[in-house]
């Protein structure tokens, strides 16, 4: 598909509608667990050079309560990026989780990928990904821990095949710093993240809104979003969420949701 610019313009006014409120969302219902706790029932991996379905090296697992991400049975990382993917997907919500990085890199990590994780939201569907396809298009809320002594936030944003509007202004910088504190060592985060479809969408950590932008759209230069753009309207407005593998341990628990009022 060749979209001309005046197309993405047209596009991006069209979106422009859309008028979010930046006040805390009202609940519509009660918080929902996504994850049982024993199995990973409703979760379905992809990883990188394997099929839709593949746990390639067990490299997601379940274990005392937790998602685990773990490279034991790996030799070499090889650029395996994994996301493990919800069942369904979600347009208006709030999700929230806890994480914590464990343990030491996967060899043949890449160096920016040292407690490096995260979680998509706005993905496309996993069955539409390209079996080498290294990342789904989706917003990264992107998860970092410290190195023990240099600062290093967390709660980031991170584009791939996207763009979104950031301070009134369309944003094309790959990965955006937060203003979160460093978290170092194998501590626990509580991290949440507030999305109001093709509008608003807010991380939050530790209860702290980090960063905050809107309007999520695909990116027409970028290969793997540009099957996915229909018409000339490139806000995303909904999409699956997945848990990220990039290379270094980590552990989830307590992954909820919960609609808001659209």
């Amino acid at each position: 598909m060749s979209l001309s610019r005046r197309q993405f313009t047209r596009g991006l006014l069209a979106a422009s509608v859309v008028t979010p409120s930046f006040s805390v969302a009202k609940p519509a219902a009660e918080w929902r667990s996504l994850f049982d706790g024993k199995t990973l029932d409703g979760w379905t991996p992809k990883l990188r050079y394997a099929d839709f379905g593949d746990n390639d090296r067990d490299t997601f697992r379940v274990n005392d309560g937790m998602i685990q991400v773990r490279y034991d049975k790996y030799d070499d990382f090889g650029e395996r990026f994994g996301h493990l993917f919800f069942k369904e997907s979600f347009s208006h919500y709030r999700l929230r989780l806890e994480y914590r990085f464990v343990g030491e890199q996967c060899k043949g990590g890449p160096g920016w990928a040292f407690r490096n994780s995260g979680v998509m939201i706005h993905c496309q569907d996993p069955k539409t990904m390209l079996k080498d396809q290294d990342f789904p298009v989706s917003i990264e809320v992107q998860y970092l821990g410290g190195d023990g002594k240099n600062p290093r936030t967390t709660g980031n944003l991170c584009t791939p095949g996207t763009h979104v509007v950031y301070k009134n202004k369309l944003h094309k910088t790959h990965c955006t710093t937060s203003t979160s504190k460093t978290f170092h060592g194998d501590q626990w985060v509580s991290a949440e993240v507030e999305v109001h479809g093709g509008g608003v969408i807010n991380h939050l950590i530790n209860g702290e809104k980090v960063i905050s932008y809107e309007m999520a759209q695909y990116d027409p230069g970028d290969k793997y979003a540009k099957p996915l753009i229909k018409g000339t309207n490139f806000v995303i407005k909904e999409g699956y969420i997945s848990l990220q593998a990039e290379s270094h341990p980590i552990d989830f628990r307590k992954i909820e949701i919960m609609p808001i009022e659209g």
